[in-house]
């Protein structure tokens, strides 16, 4: 392990895309590091999902918004990168790690929609915006009626679009919104038990290489383990099942009752079928290798009920049935 010190005075050289929720969260983890002595400065990457934001299904999505950025980890351009988890894969290249997870923030998705409606006061085949997979087959399984047109891009962006009238409503996670302070538009935020988060949302990751004992050391500062836990079983679940952004599963770990409880639902993409599994563990018991294990356990359950034919359909969707 390279344990050769940094001194005090040279910056930490943070990676991050420079949209303005990256700039935020690498801006947030900038000042707890300098909060605690440490100087830090950004490096702005620009990433294949940056600049190829419309077809990120088509080219795989999950990993797009960080492959440059890691290329300059390995490669000691920069020394410790920030993500949104929710847009890391399960598997890391080799040589790095997850150095830190921070507290989490929000993990829910909201509704912007016009006129502060709710989903169940939308009017009949509204037109809503959003390109995950996940979303798309929550929001028709309650709502069948609704017409899903893809909306890309950042939220900025995705914002505009919404008031410029190419949706009725959209739904984003809310926790980039309430970090930008623009959650003034939000109209509902969707409670776990009716809309699960994504594996990680809400949840930041710092990034670094395996072998970097003094950047490690450095972020176990901002390290929040019971976060981490709850990221390690939703991720687990992904990993497990092979899963990525072509599919439509959603998975959430909240502490209950003493527990670490741990729901994820998988979902057709027309919304139609779904699949449920739950699995708990006492908090007390707790560890990475644990929290692993019981997304291991929902895993498992979601396979015996049929997960293969719900994956495949993400992959290769029936041709539409002539009229």
């Amino acid at each position: 392990m390279d344990a050769t010190p940094i001194p005090a005075s040279t910056p930490l050289r943070i990676g991050t895309r420079g949209s303005a929720l990256a700039l935020w969260q690498a801006n947030f983890v900038r000042a707890e590091l300098q909060q605690r002595g440490w100087p830090a400065q950004l490096a702005i990457i620009t990433t294949s999902g940056d600049r190829h934001s419309a077809r990120l299904r088509a080219m795989g999505g999950k990993g797009l918004f960080t492959k440059e950025i890691e290329e300059a980890l390995l490669e000691h351009r920069i020394d410790l990168a920030v993500h949104s988890l929710k847009d890391v894969p399960a598997e890391l290249p080799a040589g790095l790690v997850l150095g830190a997870i921070p507290p989490r923030a929000d993990p829910r998705d909201v509704l912007l929609a016009h006129d502060g409606r709710t989903l169940a006061r939308l009017p009949n085949c509204a037109r809503v915006g959003t390109s995950s997979l996940r979303r798309q087959a929550q929001l028709l399984h309650r709502r069948p009626d609704l017409a899903i047109v893809p909306l890309s891009g950042n939220i900025d962006t995705r914002l505009r679009k919404w008031r410029d009238g190419d949706a009725a409503a959209i739904v984003l996670a809310a926790a980039g919104l309430d970090r930008l302070q623009a959650d003034a538009a939000i109209s509902e935020r969707f409670e776990p038990a009716d809309f699960l988060p994504a594996a990680g949302q809400g949840a930041l990751a710092i990034e670094c290489r395996a072998g970097d004992a003094a950047v490690l050391a450095r972020l176990s500062a901002l390290h929040h383990a019971a976060s981490a836990c709850a990221v390690a079983a939703e991720r687990r679940v992904l990993e497990a099942l092979g899963a990525g952004c072509h599919t439509a599963l959603a998975a959430y770990a909240d502490f209950h009752q003493g527990d670490l409880r741990l729901r994820a639902r998988l979902f057709s993409p027309d919304g139609r079928d779904c699949l449920e599994a739950e699995a708990r563990r006492p908090a007390p018991e707790l560890d990475d290798a644990a929290a692993r294990k019981l997304g291991d356990r929902v895993a498992e359950s979601l396979q015996r009920q049929g997960a293969a034919r719900l994956l495949a359909l993400a992959i290769n969707p029936p041709a539409p049935s002539l009229p």
